[in-house]
């Protein structure tokens, strides 16, 4: 950890080798047995081995070797072994290899040239290099390619070390003129490199003399003249426009890494419309052109970005990304359309659902495995489009209502939701929408689907013809009545019962084995008994569907769902319906349907009886029917879909609250600089560079230069870490990134002393990694020291970082130790609010296994102020809708959703209710799907709950 390493080879701790043996093998004649000595020893090395015994021998008997093999491990043991003593100088025996290395670099194979050159570029001691320098010159000069470009490197090493520029003064001239002669695309980009990092300005000076040459150049040196554009325009941003047109130009290169670098570059550079333009075109370009998904799923983030910069020029771009639809790849699909979805306009819109109608029509084919799921994904994206263009719902609304059966679930309930927001907003097409969902009301199998549409049917059935036609289905898709039928012998159903029973199991005589329901084998009298148990379920016709199999699995809430729905038909039948006689016909027959499921419930038929909920629902219907007043008539017809309309009015409240959040930028200060574009000298400027001027000044005006970073919250990171009257004062800068987290620790030498090998030493609990071991410093009297960090971090747990400062003085001669306050990693760093559909929040809310209850103890006494307090607390994002929290009755339950920065789902949910004393109490439920969130939010919550003061 001390030194920098270039080498790291997995080693086998279980068979260590003995420094003896190696010594044998390296002293024999054999190569093989030579090589894998030379290995041995390396690993040895590597692992903190010191070996110094070996040093003579390889001397003798390696040095002289021929095999290649053998010259390159001797050049790997050489870059480990320690080549200065305890004073920094280099020990004399150093001196042996240098005579070695000459030779090697004059030998006349090329590969052992190459190799050495390499071993130079990672050698720091100026000592052993000088010798060398005369014979690294020459290989500059060598008629091959692979010798040529690793000399270039060598040089450039060699001129980067402390005193490099004394080594070799003329280097950059000379690499320039290599430069200038040099044919092979390596070498050249070796020696653009040298002049990029060593000599800048000639760099600039040879990429602008040589500009209209750029596109011609190779792949590898082309990435390397980029790199120096970014580099040039971050320090000089007044040059970039001269340097945009030669990344214009690249654009068009036929490498397609070169092409993705020209534009994120564009971007970083330029806000002009041309070049943004020119950046998106390329995106789409790669979108399309290459067939990985990383690559696809890259462009598409670099797409993201533009969308939320640059929005009006993605708009033109929309039917290009829509083609990356194409990919059979679900993620790639979905950030597709998230990307789409924010880029349509009332120019487009058509466009766009014409793409997805299509797609919609391809999933039907049944090839691919997640059909259903990008199905659903499509339904999801026509509904948003036709909640935000209400005009082309027509072109949809039928098409999509032929997937209200589905055998997935999931996108067959997201059509019945659509439906049946579009049959509320938009009027003109209620009479077509109830039609086809009569017509087609048949095919639903899932429970959840069907009570959403008989909801519908029993809402926005008006006219006659309307009612009787709901009603007729609701009848036809129940069949016939009654649900089961009771055997007539022997008196009492329960005797005849037992005596079916027998009779059946004795008449069987077969011996043949029955295959039960779940699969398994059974004898055929045992099957029997499980065959015939009475009384009997009638299953009806065929054609007496969705709603009879159902209700018949035990399914009571659909029961109660489909008499609500009977009762608001029969009770707008009394409405439009002129004959009495009808309406006590229908209202008979759906007494008898009620009745009929409420006997089915309390029969011993099915395992389990109906729920008490279901059956004061139902109860409730039949005593409506037999007596009905106008109030009543008033909340059933009117009031359920009144408040569905004031749930719709406030989902779309909330959209454009988040909206308008989304759209308040910072502004600059008013007294800050502004330049006028008209004043400005337009001489020698292309339109690209007149385009660019004009958007860096509004970006000024606007204050989009001005970084986001508030100071006022970066003191509030600042740790102190020792206390004032100790001999040495540290303070640490706390920045959490993603992945990673640094300490920037200022250390303060509050003594008239010198403090020698000051270290701070540093260990962490949790999923906290150090990367690095800070290394020792002298403080002089009365000095302080900037030191820095790096900790990563692995997953969203609360982390302690705690340490020690120890140090030495002139006087003592034990070490001193001070003691750090630990560092407590807040879990709030790596989380943040985020949104999910009910029906998601539902699902993980299932699956999740890790749950955290924690008892509510707080002195607020107000529920709202309670979630309220909770909400800022954990950062969480509240996912049930203000308008469902308003009122005072004394209890609350609400949702709250997070996601951390590792793509973990955080779910809270908050049931309180208010005591008679005034106090609140209850549960805050954690889950996740790993332990360390749950724990952590949960400590948290527990550790701030009180409020107060």
């Amino acid at each position: 950890m001390e030194k920098s390493c270039s080498l790291l080879i997995y080693f086998d701790k279980g068979t260590p080798a003995i420094a003896n043996e190696i010594k044998e093998a390296l002293e024999g004649n054999d190569d093989y047995a030579k090589t894998e000595a030379m290995k041995k020893a390396i690993m040895l090395l590597l692992n903190g081995e010191t070996l110094p015994q070996l040093f003579i021998t390889i001397v003798r008997y390696v040095l002289p070797s021929e095999d290649h093999t053998v010259q390159k491990l001797l050049l790997l043991y050489l870059e480990i072994i320690e080549k200065t003593d305890a004073k920094g100088k280099v020990m004399p025996e150093m001196i042996l290899i240098c005579q070695n290395l000459r030779n090697n670099l004059q030998h006349p194979n090329e590969y052992i040239r190459g190799v050495t050159l390499r071993f130079l570029c990672r050698l720091n001691e100026a000592e052993i290099i000088e010798p060398l320098i005369p014979s690294v010159l020459q290989n500059l000069e060598h008629r091959h390619p692979f010798i040529r470009r690793n000399a270039i490197l060598a040089v450039m090493s060699i001129y980067k070390l402390p005193q490099g520029d004394q080594l070799l003064v003329d280097a950059p001239e000379m690499i320039e003129k290599v430069l200038s002669t040099e044919q092979d695309p390596s070498a050249k980009r070796n020696a653009f490199l040298m002049l990029f990092t060593c000599a800048q300005d000639r760099a600039i000076n040879y990429l602008l003399t040589h500009v209209d040459r750029v596109p011609e150049w190779g792949e590898l040196l082309q990435m390397v003249v980029l790199e120096l554009i970014r580099k040039v325009c971050r320090t000089n941003r007044g040059e970039k426009g001269k340097y945009i047109k030669i990344i214009i130009s690249l654009l068009n290169a036929p490498s397609t890494a070169v092409i993705y670098e020209c534009a994120s570059t564009l971007v970083s550079l330029s806000s002009a419309p041309t070049a943004i333009r020119a950046a998106a075109n390329t995106y789409c370009q790669l979108l399309l052109s290459q067939s990985d998904n990383n690559v696809k799923l890259i462009v598409l983030d670099r797409l993201n970005e533009l969308k939320s910069s640059h929005r009006d020029i993605m708009v033109d771009m929309i039917m290009d990304v829509l083609r990356a639809l194409s990919s059979p790849n679900l993620d790639i699909r979905r950030k597709t359309l998230d990307i789409v979805l924010e880029l349509i306009t009332p120019r487009n819109i058509n466009e766009v659902v014409l793409t997805l109608k299509k797609e919609v029509v391809k999933t039907q084919s049944g090839e691919l495995e997640k059909n259903g799921e990008y199905r659903q994904m499509l339904i999801q994206a026509i509904h948003s489009c036709a909640i935000k263009f209400p005009e082309v719902a027509s072109t949809v609304v039928h098409m999509l209502m032929d997937f209200l059966g589905d055998s997935n679930v999931a996108s067959a309930l997201d059509v019945v939701v659509f439906v049946r927001e579009i049959i509320e907003t938009n009027p003109k097409l209620r009479v077509s929408i109830i039609t086809r969902l009569l017509d087609t009301f048949y095919q639903i199998r899932a429970a959840r689907v069907c009570s959403c549409a008989l909801w519908i049917i029993g809402e926005y059935c008006l006219s006659l013809s309307e009612v009787e036609s709901g009603i007729a289905t609701v009848k036809q898709c129940l069949g016939d009545l009654p649900f089961f039928s009771v055997s007539e012998e022997g008196g009492e159903a329960s005797d005849s019962s037992n005596k079916v029973q027998q009779v059946n199991a004795t008449t069987v005589s077969s011996r043949r084995p029955a295959v039960l329901a779940d699969g398994t084998y059974a004898t055929q009298s045992a099957a029997s008994e499980t065959a015939f148990s009475p009384p009997t379920l009638v299953q009806g016709s065929l054609s007496s569907g969705n709603l009879r199999s159902l209700i018949l699995t035990g399914d009571f809430f659909l029961g109660a769902v489909v008499a609500c729905t009977l009762t608001k038909l029969v009770l707008r039948l009394e409405e439009v319906q002129p004959s009495i006689a009808e309406v006590n016909r229908a209202s008979s027959q759906a007494l008898l349907i009620m009745v009929s499921i409420l006997q089915l419930g309390q029969s011993s038929v099915l395992p389990h009886p109906i729920d008490n909920d279901s059956y004061d629902r139902i109860v409730l219907c039949i005593r409506l029917l037999c007596n009905t007043g106008d109030d009543i008539r008033k909340i059933w017809l009117q009031s359920c879909r009144q408040s569905y309309v004031k749930m719709l009015a406030d989902k779309q409240l909330r959209e454009t609250e988040e909206i308008k959040a989304k759209a308040q930028i910072s502004y600059a200060q008013p007294d800050d600089l502004i330049d006028f574009y008209h004043l400005k000298s337009r001489k020698g400027m292309s339109q690209l560079e007149l385009e660019d001027e004009v958007q860096d000044d509004l970006k000024r005006a606007t204050g989009e230069f001005i970084k986001d970073g508030d100071d006022a919250n970066k003191l509030n990171r600042i740790l102190q870490l020792t206390g004032f009257s100790d001999p040495v004062y540290a303070e640490a800068y706390v920045t959490v990134h993603h992945y990673d987290i640094v300490l920037d620790v200022t250390v303060i030498n509050r003594t008239k002393e010198t403090l020698q090998n000051l270290c701070l030493e540093l260990a962490t609990m949790g999923d906290l990694k150090l990367v690095d071991r800070p290394q020792n410093y002298t403080l002089a009297p009365e000095s302080s020291k900037q030191i820095k960090a790096n900790i990563k971090v692995s997953s969203t747990e609360t982390g302690v970082i705690f340490g020690n400062i120890v140090y030495e003085t002139s006087n003592v001669h034990e070490r001193m130790v001070v003691v750090l306050n630990d560092i407590h990693i807040d879990i709030m760093d790596y989380i943040s609010p985020a949104v999910c559909t009910d029906v998601a929040f539902r699902t993980m809310w299932a699956e999740f296994e890790w749950e955290n209850k924690v008892a509510v103890n707080t002195v607020i006494q107000h529920e709202k102020e309670f979630l309220d307090h909770i909400i800022k607390s954990t950062n969480m994002k509240c996912l049930t809708a203000s308008s469902a929290l308003d009122g005072d009755c004394g209890f609350l339950a609400a949702n709250l959703y997070a996601k951390s920065v590792f793509g973990e789902d955080a779910l809270v949910n908050i049931s309180i209710e208010k005591q008679a004393d005034g106090k609140l109490s209850g549960y805050i439920r954690i889950r996740s799907k790993t332990q360390g969130i749950a724990l952590s939010l949960g400590d948290k919550i527990t550790l701030k709950q009180k409020g107060g003061s």
